[in-house]
């Protein structure tokens, strides 16, 4: 699940002059291996991460990785996950490099009559297929990375562990969590790169790189009025619609309270310096250790990003209500989605909408239970990294530490004591991201740039005892 944060927009820093550049040996590698990955169908419900996952393996080998350090592994034959291991020098905790082989579906019919969605496409300066944006394009720069190393006889200070695993888009086989189960020693590891960062362009201008450290929680809940009903020439004080209307009044003028954590700091902090006047001391302001309420207000009262990420949301999402239209409802109903902060407790969530609803006949029930997970500290040696490289390609661009809305398997290493940071280098256009979506595609100096920017990364930061 590509994760790209929408903000108001900071200084652009103009793309590098237009000369067409010859991708480079590196780059046709990396090509290949996309192109492979991208014409193998892994969706949940007709494809196999399996095939994907044997397919990295064989280049793998190929390339002089020995059977005991690649692994494809998992539940059953469809749903395979690949760890594979590149020794290192010392005893360190490995790093993880991971990223997703499954894909949403896509039906061909969907798309547009020249395109297919299993079947790679270069056109235009974009690759197109299911899966070039997410997740594939960095489950090929991985491989690719890993293959180069070992290539020029790199030894890392470490282990350098790839992971490219099953059902993060959906299913009932999440690779990761399996892992975890299973296998956790072959995937342990001090911290992990994964997706849900990248970068950013608007109006084609580089915007900035993203770091994702922390995600917010997926929760929601049912909102019930049930009544007797009746005639409708007989109106009723107590009409079912009237009273959920009235709650969800209620709910509508109810903030939670404004709570920032290291990450969300991090990303005013860094924003603030891109900014002038009144939004920069207001950034700056909220970025404090106690939080500045007004400043809070005036930012989240100008952008629905900067709100989010602030403080825990709950919106209604869906409504219904009444069986005829001659009749009294006898039933209306809501659902409210809240999105909520790391360490947020649900329980509490809820408890505090009993209290705002304030209506003994709005029953309150939870319809999605999600899995929260602690934000990821923002280690110094890889932030540093992640600039170093970031001024080095694209100078001026900012890099932003940020708390996703949504939830890539992160959470998953996060709960089990990982920590987890989105990065890939990968700018893309935050006005057309068509990842999960019709002709889904990536620039093809995008992923060419996004592929050195994570090589130089993976080897300063594995170089590093």
């Amino acid at each position: 699940m590509r994760l790209l944060s929408t903000f108001a927009l900071v200084t652009l820093v103009p793309l590098a002059p237009a000369a067409v550049q010859e991708p480079t040996a590196h780059d046709r590698a990396a090509r290949a291996i996309l192109e492979e990955l991208v014409d193998i169908n892994t969706t949940d419900s007709s494809g196999s991460t399996t095939t994907a996952a044997e397919a990295m393996a064989a280049r793998l080998r190929a390339a002089g990785f020995p059977d005991a350090d690649v692994e494809v592994l998992g539940p059953d034959s469809r749903k395979g996950n690949l760890v594979a291991r590149l020794r290192g020098r010392g005893p360190g905790k490995p790093i993880l490099l991971l990223a997703h082989l499954d894909v949403v579906e896509a039906r061909r019919e969907d798309w547009s009559p020249d395109l297919e969605p299993f079947s790679f496409r270069e056109r235009d300066g974009f690759f197109y297929g299911r899966g070039t944006s997410d997740d594939k394009a960095q489950a090929a720069i991985w491989i690719a990375t890993l293959i180069r190393l070992k290539e020029e006889g790199f030894v890392p200070a470490r282990d350098l562990v790839v992971a490219l695993t099953a059902d993060e888009e959906g299913g009932t086989s999440n690779g990761v969590a399996w892992l975890l189960r299973n296998r956790r020693p072959a995937i342990d590891a001090e911290y992990c790169l994964n997706e849900g960062g990248g970068g950013q362009r608007k109006n084609g201008k580089r915007v900035a790189n993203v770091v994702e450290a922390a995600q917010k929680v997926y929760h929601s809940v049912s909102l019930e009025v049930r009544n007797p009903g009746g005639h409708s020439s007989l109106p009723r004080k107590d009409n079912a619609i009237y009273r959920l209307a009235a709650g969800l009044t209620r709910l509508a003028a109810w903030e939670f309270p404004v709570q920032l954590n290291e990450v969300t700091r991090g990303y005013f902090a860094a924003m603030a310096s891109t900014e002038t006047g009144q939004t920069a001391a207001d950034m700056r302001a909220v970025a404090q250790a106690v939080p500045d309420a007004a400043a809070a207000k005036r930012l989240a009262d100008g952008s629905p990003h900067y709100n989010a990420m602030m403080r825990t949301t709950c919106v209604p999402t869906l409504l219904q209500g009444g069986h005829a239209e001659n009749a009294l409802p006898q039933l209306a109903r809501a659902v409210v989605n809240c999105r909520l902060l790391p360490g947020a407790d649900p329980r509490e969530i809820e408890a505090t909408l009993e209290r705002v609803l304030a209506d003994d006949g709005i029953a309150i029930s939870t319809g999605w239970h999600g899995v929260p997970s602690p934000p990821s500290p923002l280690r110094p040696d890889v932030m540093a990294a992640v600039e170093r490289h970031t001024k080095e390609m694209w100078p001026g661009v900012v890099v932003l530490p940020t708390m996703a809305t949504g939830a890539t398997d992160g959470l998953q290493l996060r709960n089990a004591g990982i920590p987890t940071y989105g990065v890939d280098g990968i700018f893309t256009d935050v006005d057309d991201d068509r990842a999960h979506g019709k002709d889904e595609r990536l620039g093809t100096k995008a992923f060419y740039e996004g592929r050195e920017f994570l090589y130089r990364l993976v080897k300063s930061l594995s170089a590093a005892p």
